[in-house]
């Protein structure tokens, strides 16, 4: 495999870091700007819409450059995000340091993914956008805690800036060592859309909205859950974000193995199902139970919360691909924004909530938005072509 693939599969972990570690983040930062954790929950609003509002956008303006260049361009655009995210004072100044994070996050996932295809032996491409999406993954399980934890020890700045930091080093490996060569393909926005309209992909994107959505209206609010919610103490919320992030790498690793065994739908099925079951029982645990019974149970569930949500997310990735196989490249791209626009809402959402509500409240509205989803995917007219259908 090539080496240069594993920096760009690196940058993909720095990029997608932003968009886990504001769990962590998120009562730090409204202490210190001086809003609640609900006004700071539109920063990780502002990232997700930027990043799936502007990545077709800004992939098609930019499919016809050089892909080394526009790979270059993007993280250096994330890092002056980054670096201003580091320094803002005011929750404007860090929402639009996070709208150009987010768009140019979205710029280098979607261009990383064509670079990795370019750079790898036909046999090898699948391997090769694993090595990328990887990076995403491992932004779940080990950037969001460790970022929380340089947070709490340093400050919340600096975990911004060590990001920015790695980004940095990521830019200059691949400028020199990325072949000079890598020509683009352009392919124009409205075609990039217009794969919405094969039989199947509109709900199978809906259906991913629902998902998502519900699952970061509790993912983003880890923190408070954490805190207020069952009296955890601050320092030890790296540690809550760990269990989850240990639980999506299990969820991830044992996807791929069960779908082939009993088919991605019926993943998909069991995933949105024990969602339900897992997000009702976290808004009991939070309604009902004293804290020293309520904290080992928090960190169990948030274990299953990544463990099922992670496994949900390869096997949905299947269903869109073999929907329509010939536009794979167009309708992963638009099921990565759609993925991005329902962390938005959930993000969205979840803010209201606290605004509102007990935390508890999150619980429901992310089973709710799981009953949705499931509800999709056991009415579909037809299964995905070339998937098993499950009987119910």
């Amino acid at each position: 495999m090539d080496r240069r693939i594993s920096v760009i599969g690196l940058g993909a972990f720095a990029v997608s870091t932003i968009a886990f570690v504001f769990a962590g983040l998120l009562p730090l930062i409204a202490s210190d700007i001086g809003v609640s954790v609900s006004q700071a929950g539109y920063l990780a609003t502002a990232y997700a819409t930027a990043y799936a509002v502007l990545t077709p956008v800004m992939t098609a303006l930019g499919g016809r450059f050089n892909r080394r260049h526009v790979l270059a361009a993007a993280l250096a655009l994330f890092i002056a995000g980054t670096v201003l995210t580091a320094v803002s004072t005011t929750i404007v100044m860090l929402v639009l340091a996070q709208i150009v994070t987010g768009m140019a996050a979205g710029l280098f996932s979607a261009t990383g993914l064509a670079v990795a295809v370019t750079l790898s032996a036909p046999q090898r491409r699948a391997a090769a956008i694993s090595i990328v999406v990887a990076g995403t993954t491992l932004a779940v399980a080990v950037g969001a805690p460790l970022g929380s934890l340089v947070a709490h020890l340093l400050g919340w700045r600096m975990a911004f800036a060590a990001i920015a930091a790695m980004a940095l080093s990521c830019l200059i490996i691949l400028w020199l060592q990325l072949p000079k060569t890598l020509h683009g393909a352009r392919v124009p926005l409205r075609e990039r859309l217009a794969v919405v309209r094969r039989p199947g992909i509109a709900r199978l994107l809906s259906t991913t909205f629902c998902t998502v959505s519900g699952a970061f209206a509790v993912v983003v609010y880890i923190g408070p859950i954490a805190i207020e919610g069952v009296h955890f103490a601050p320092d030890v919320l790296p540690f809550v974000l760990l269990a989850y992030g240990i639980g999506s790498i299990s969820g991830n690793i044992i996807s791929g193995r069960v779908a082939d065994r009993i088919g991605a739908r019926r993943v998909v099925i069991a995933a949105l199902a024990l969602s339900i079951g897992v997000a009702l029982a976290l808004a009991m645990v939070v309604a009902f139970l004293p804290p020293r019974v309520a904290q080992p149970v928090l960190l169990v569930l948030l274990f299953l919360w990544g463990l099922i949500g992670w496994a949900y997310s390869p096997a949905q990735t299947t269903r869109v691909v073999t929907a329509a196989p010939e536009a794979a490249h167009l309708s992963l791209a638009l099921q990565m924004s759609i993925t991005y626009l329902a962390i938005a809402t959930g993000t969205f959402l979840g803010g209201r909530v606290l605004d509102s509500a007990p935390i508890a409240v999150l619980g429901l509205v992310a089973a709710v938005l799981a009953g949705l989803a499931l509800v999709l995917v056991v009415t579909e007219r037809r299964p995905v072509p070339g998937l098993a259908p499950v009987r119910l």
